[in-house]
């Protein structure tokens, strides 16, 4: 798994974007993607562990869990 930090939230539309560390590629991700917690209780700046998959549109990623 790799790890991230969110950087962006738009909780009204249900998805967010995810910046690695590391490289510092951004990843969209939906709010399907969480393994387990709530999107809701999720902020800008929360440490995320993540899959992250090549998509037709750009990177995303999958399987979102908090860090912590």
């Amino acid at each position: 798994m790799t790890t991230g930090t969110i950087v962006r939230i738009m909780a009204d539309k249900g998805f967010g974007f995810i910046k690695e560390r590391g490289s510092g590629t951004q990843h969209f991700f939906h709010r399907s993607a969480l393994r387990s917690g709530s999107f809701e209780l999720l902020c800008e700046s929360d440490s995320v562990h993540f899959d992250a998959v090549r998509a037709e549109k750009g990177s995303r990623a999958e399987n979102v869990q908090a860090a912590g």
